[in-house]
């Protein structure tokens, strides 16, 4: 792997709670079946990476039952079995709320569908109980009373020890703590945001929302799709068959979130800085989402094993004040991406 491998990594704690999670977390999207994703991994490429992220200190692993419909679940359960058969010490996430099918009831948050995606979600992933149970987005056709009640019981009936969140707006999440609070249920600890250097508009509600309910940020896409590391041109945005990955060709969902001017002029400022540090630039990127005191651990996706390597290396980049605002000074206001009403 790298010299990193078998040193013990630093841990920090997940949100509020006593649960200990190293600074990276391995998002599980990335392998499960090309049905789903063109530039998904299947089972026997995915191996090489869980095998190196465990043997590299990373206890903390994210899924969602909708990742390639159960496929990625299956495959995180077995490869974490064969690499870390102590399941005390993993910290596994997955999340519940997006349609696992045609059917009416397969999708959402109602009390139906999250017990019966919880029960479907352990016995993919082989567990009696996942660490984090995370609702994918917020879902504004059921009650969130009967949602937080749900959720709740699935924490008393011990098939989740914590409860987390994704990207939603902050009056949406506020008013869900708020009625867990009131009526003792078990609390959202995580927020799982879209965050990165290009896309920082969860600094403005949903950032200082966390900090003050003390709940940990564990973000999501924050090399935005690989962006940050320069793999796309200026002139991409017309035509994205000329992207340097598969990914950066054919994921139409990225395609929609970045590639504005100034999102360039952004990603030039770390290629610059990398440059002068003599680091790669996905080191400079995810430096930076380290270096803000409510991130937990940022989710990190790896199709190549130099990926998994550089993060890590991330780990031991610390930027200075002036550099921090130099990354940040190019930054203007984007509109909600990631995540509707």
């Amino acid at each position: 792997m790298s010299e990193s491998a078998n040193v013990p990594l630093s841990t920090v704690s997940l949100g509020s709670t006593g649960a200990r999670v190293s600074r990276i977390c391995l998002g599980m999207m990335t392998y499960g079946a090309k049905s789903w994703r063109e530039w998904v991994l299947e089972e026997e490429a995915a191996r090489p990476f869980v095998k190196a992220a465990v043997e590299a200190g990373i206890n903390f692993f994210d899924t969602a039952d909708v990742y390639s419909l159960g496929e990625s679940e299956r495959i995180t359960g077995k490869l974490l079995r064969e690499f870390q058969p102590r399941r005390e010490e993993l910290v596994i996430a997955t999340k519940v709320f997006n349609p696992m099918s045609d059917s009416p009831n397969d999708r959402g948050l109602s009390r139906k569908h999250i017990m019966a995606s919880i029960d479907a979600s352990l016995k993919r992933l082989g567990v009696d109980y996942v660490d984090l149970y995370q609702i994918h987005r917020f879902d504004k056709n059921t009650p969130i009373e009967e949602t937080c009640e749900a959720l709740s019981d699935v924490v008393k009936a011990g098939k989740a020890l914590y409860l987390g969140a994704s990207s939603m707006y902050a009056w949406q999440f506020q008013k869900m703590l708020n009625f867990q609070a009131t009526n003792g249920l078990a609390r959202f600890v995580t927020m799982q945001n879209h965050y990165n250097l290009v896309y920082r508009e969860e600094e403005r509600e949903m950032i200082p929302l966390c900090l003050d309910q003390k709940i940990g940020c564990i973000p999501w896409s924050p090399l935005a799709r690989g962006f940050l590391t320069g793999s796309r041109k200026r002139g991409d945005e017309q035509d994205h068959s000329k992207g340097e990955t598969l990914r950066a060709r054919t994921d139409d969902f990225g395609h929609g979130l970045y590639y504005r001017q100034t999102d360039f002029d952004t990603v030039e400022r770390v290629l610059e800085l990398a440059a002068q540090r003599n680091v790669k630039p996905a080191q400079i990127a995810l430096a930076w989402v380290l270096s803000k005191p409510f991130v937990s651990a940022p989710i990190i996706g790896a199709s190549k094993l130099y990926q998994l390597e550089d993060a890590l290396g991330a780990l031991e980049v610390k930027l200075t004040p002036e550099e921090i605002e130099r990354l940040e000074q190019q930054y203007e206001p984007h509109p909600i991406l990631g995540h509707g009403y």
